[in-house]
């Protein structure tokens, strides 16, 4: 049997971690020590043109916060599919993911053919019923499904949301810092409720034929991305190299990764790296996946910062609503039938 994907030409170890993917600090800037802010946008910068991956320690959210969201997940996941089919996706990507139905079949990266062998549920802000957006139905401003068995399971879940939306909020400053434009550079793009998702992941053990995944290999449509991890390995990233790396767990430490809006402000300059997920064994594996990104009705424009004669902007300016929808049309089987379809309410 040909030999997995990320298993070829493979790094492992903290070794190899060490020396591809920096540990940061967000702990000086958040107590705002005198030169932090400046040392932080250095660090990332090194991180986001040279791999596109780190970690981040001191990061403030407290564990309890964490380890709570991850037993919610779990509670989701055990849950007969019957219950979970009743809070199915919709069109804007909020609700319960069914295994099999989503796939990287259009990944510039590597050509899966078959689904992603991962079921989640996917929760973006809690807006209440009577909230003018909802009322509108404008796209990617709604709310959110609960299941009506599982108590405490909104309520840790939100709280998980809103400690890393803060977290995603609070390293704007530093990011705008290493992109070349003011501190307050980038809050216009991510005011008045920035798109965010927080993604609820379990991967059953996948079989190690060359094609099957967990999740097959891909960029990220965010700014920004934020994962949490247990017990249990399965990423990999494709290093700038062409080498896969495995990176181990960190305690105490959240790993990020640049996203494909990242990557197109900075005019291709910051890496959003290729990435995915294989189980190996015979344990189940849960991630949460958050995605920090801009308000889905303002335009996605190259910084000035990143562009030079030398280096002519290689982007239009697009709404990130449209950005959004072509992103899950191609990858969402779901999906497939509305791509700008779907965002025809607007603001």
């Amino acid at each position: 049997m040909k030999e997995h994907l990320f298993n070829r030409n493979a790094l492992d170890g903290p070794a190899a971690t060490e020396a591809q993917i920096p540990i940061i600090d967000l702990g000086p800037y958040f107590r705002s020590e005198s030169g932090a802010l400046g040392q932080l946008a250095d660090e990332l910068k090194d991180a986001c043109t040279q791999v596109g991956f780190f970690y981040i320690k001191n990061h403030g959210v407290p564990d309890e916060i964490i380890e709570n969201a991850f037993a919610q997940n779990r509670r989701f996941h055990a849950e007969p599919i019957e219950n979970k089919r009743k809070l199915k996706l919709d069109q804007f990507n909020v609700g319960f993911l069914e295994i099999n139905t989503s796939t990287q079949a259009h990944s510039t990266v590597h050509k899966a053919t078959k689904p992603n062998q991962n079921e989640s549920f996917f929760v973006s802000h809690d807006r209440p019923a009577d909230h003018p957006d909802r009322i509108n139905q404008i796209a990617y401003r709604g709310g959110n499904y609960w299941p009506g068995n599982l108590p405490g399971f909104r309520e840790g879940v939100m709280s998980y949301f809103h400690a890393l939306n803060d977290l995603g909020q609070r390293m704007l400053a530093p990011i705008a810092v290493a992109l070349g434009v003011l501190p307050d550079g980038l809050d216009a793009l991510f005011s008045d409720e920035n798109h965010a998702v927080l993604r609820l992941l379990h991967y059953p053990p996948t079989k190690l034929e060359d094609n099957d995944f967990g999740a097959g290999p891909h960029t990220d449509n965010s700014f920004l991305t934020i994962l949490a991890r247990m017990e249990v390995p399965g990423l990999a990233i494709k290093l700038p190299s062409g080498e896969w790396l495995k990176p181990p767990l960190i305690e105490g430490t959240f790993l990020v990764n640049i996203g494909n809006m990242m990557r197109r402000m900075s005019n291709d300059k910051f890496l959003s790296t290729p990435h995915g997920v294989i189980v190996e064994g015979d344990e189940d594996r849960y991630s949460m996946a958050y995605f920090h990104s801009p308000n889905p009705y303002r335009m996605i424009k190259v910084l000035e910062s990143c562009v030079s004669t030398d280096a002519p902007a290689k982007y239009e300016p697009a709404l990130y609503a449209d950005l959004i929808a072509e992103f899950f049309a191609a990858n969402y089987a779901h999906q497939k039938m509305h791509g700008k379809m779907a965002i025809e309410n607007r603001y």
